[in-house]
């Protein structure tokens, strides 16, 4: 197995960080796009450097893909620290009335102005910011009525800003997704492999997978083992390398001589977590952030 799982990471930060910079001004609110499965992880801190105090709300996507549980803490969490938080999956559409409400919430004051000034009606003009396949494009959809925003399952599709009108009055910015260069933690380059924002192709996906058997044995214990028909017996006392195996035999994702084929397992594991098959779950909780 590789030491590290994460040998590389896209080097777009620079040019991404500079046109968020310089299109900043234009906008009047900024939508942060966070997964709801790692609200933590999928933060950018350097996005929270240079929004500054522009007016934000953050978005947390893919809410119809993790705990419901956990969805609500997380807004609880976002509240008690000022911040604006509102859940949506942009596949769906659920949650977007709630969005629409709070933009006018948090710009009630810019909008006061403009009904001051006769102005009622001008469009706002919003940016999406967030790490790769966070849902930026499919929200953008969504509020458009159509499809607007090139969308794929994987990570690195936008590659430059574009502006979009939508059916709520807005006026949309989405920017090039952005992951960091480095990560100080550990967990958090793990949390955004599994749940797809680094692209497979440059990943160890067999070490990626036998780490998610363990996270999900602490997660969401009763999800994983109902999923892989796992006893209480089978389980007791395996690392997350004998987990990945179990599933593996369990599943049938042999070779000759029996063995396990690692291949096939990882990418079932990885597949069927990320499309929530395994079960709604969230990979961390505000307590720990």
């Amino acid at each position: 197995m590789a030491k590290n799982p994460i040998q590389w990471f896209p080097g777009h930060m620079a040019k991404t960080r500079r046109m968020i910079g310089e299109c900043l001004g234009q906008v009047d609110i900024v939508f942060e796009l966070l997964d709801a499965r790692i609200p933590y992880s999928s933060k950018n801190p350097e996005i929270e450097r240079l929004l500054g105090d522009k007016p934000r709300i953050i978005i947390l996507t893919k809410a119809t893909l993790a705990s419901p549980e956990l969805n609500r803490r997380w807004v609880e969490y976002y509240n008690r620290t000022g911040a604006t938080a509102v859940l949506v999956d942009c596949l769906t559409g659920e949650g977007l009335s709630e969005l629409s409400r709070a933009v006018r919430t948090v710009l009630k004051d810019k909008l006061e102005r403009y009904r001051e000034k006769g102005m009622e009606g001008r469009k706002l003009k919003a940016m999406i910011v967030g790490i790769p396949n966070v849902g930026k494009s499919s929200l953008i959809n969504k509020l458009a009525g159509g499809k607007k925003a090139k969308v794929e399952n994987r990570p690195g599709v936008t590659v430059n800003k574009q502006w979009v009108p939508t059916e709520i009055g807005l006026d949309l910015l989405d920017m090039p997704g952005v992951l960091w260069p480095k990560f100080e933690d550990e967990l958090v380059g793990q949390n955004l492999a599994m749940t797809g924002a680094i692209r497979d192709q440059i990943l160890d996906t067999e070490e990626i997978a036998m780490l998610l058997c363990g996270r999900l044995m602490e997660c969401a214990p009763r999800e994983f083992t109902e999923r892989y028909k796992l006893s209480a017996e089978e389980v007791e006392g395996l690392d997350c390398y004998d987990l990945f195996r179990l599933v593996g035999r369990k599943r049938g994702f042999l070779i000759s001589g029996g063995e396990i084929n690692h291949t096939r397992t990882a990418e079932m594991l990885l597949e069927e977590f990320r499309s929530a098959k395994i079960g709604r779950i969230t990979l961390e909780s505000p307590e720990r952030s």
